[in-house]
């Protein structure tokens, strides 16, 4: 279970202290989806970041199974099961793809059966990329792609992934997102989903919309996604529960 308590974040700036996160307290339970949304720049990618620890909170904590995570490592997180995958991936110049899924599945050998499932659930032909290196030659989507299944071969307990869509054509995205439906469905892991996309939004156990570093409007994909839909402009009122009656 992840917990976050009174999680806030700020930075300095020429005029003064920029608050980034405010006071953000939720629970999210075992092997539940969330998909975090809302305008740009309301703080979604600081607030997936903290739990990361790729930022330092200001104040509050984060909790994952009860222990205390705040001030450990981001390779101290990852041994426990976090995992993070990035709106824009790195490269590795001079390493194949089939040897960084090895790397991330913890083992010297992967099969190349297995390392074939992988590429496959994210829209990737393993004959075409496991001998590539993951250098400048591919394209952003598809280092992405090759992100998540490094990511899939880790077998995290909690997978965070700042907007995966980004990037991918829709036969691929498609294909992601049923890979994303299957993992909820078998109850692997919990994910944590940054997305403005409604494919991924309605899969969603629970929504959060995100803005002004502040959880703005939160609830079930029955409850938000519907107002979501409807929603064609910035700050909608039904966002924020102050629709007209």
């Amino acid at each position: 279970m992840l917990e976050l308590r009174h999680l806030s974040y700020a930075v300095d700036g020429p005029e003064g202290q920029t608050d980034i996160l405010n006071d953000i307290s939720l629970v999210i339970p075992d092997n539940k989806l969330v998909v975090l949304t809302g305008p740009n720049g309301g703080g979604k990618t600081t607030l997936a970041k903290a739990i990361m620890g790729l930022v330092t909170p200001s104040a509050g904590s984060i909790l994952w199974n009860g222990e205390d995570i705040t001030a450990l490592s981001i390779t101290e997180r990852a041994k426990k099961g976090i995992s993070y995958g990035f709106q824009q991936p790195p490269r590795f110049k001079g390493i194949k793809v089939k040897d960084l899924l090895a790397i991330a599945s913890t083992r010297k050998l992967l099969k190349k059966a297995e390392a074939c499932a992988y590429l496959t659930q994210v829209g990737l032909c393993a004959t075409d990329y496991l001998d590539r290196e993951v250098d400048a030659s591919l394209s952003g989507g598809e280092v992405k792609r090759i992100e998540i299944a490094t990511i899939l071969a880790r077998h995290p307990a909690l997978m965070i992934l700042d907007e995966p869509e980004a990037g991918i054509d829709l036969w691929s995205f498609a294909r992601l997102t049923e890979t994303f439906g299957d993992i909820r469905a078998r109850e692997e892991c919990t994910m944590v989903i940054i997305s403005h996309q409604e494919r991924i939004i309605s899969l969603a156990d629970e929504i959060l919309v995100i803005d002004q570093g502040r959880i703005a409007r939160r609830g079930s994909r029955d409850e938000v996604f519907s107002e979501i839909a409807r929603s064609t402009r910035g700050a909608c009122p039904a966002l924020y529960g102050e629709e007209k009656k």
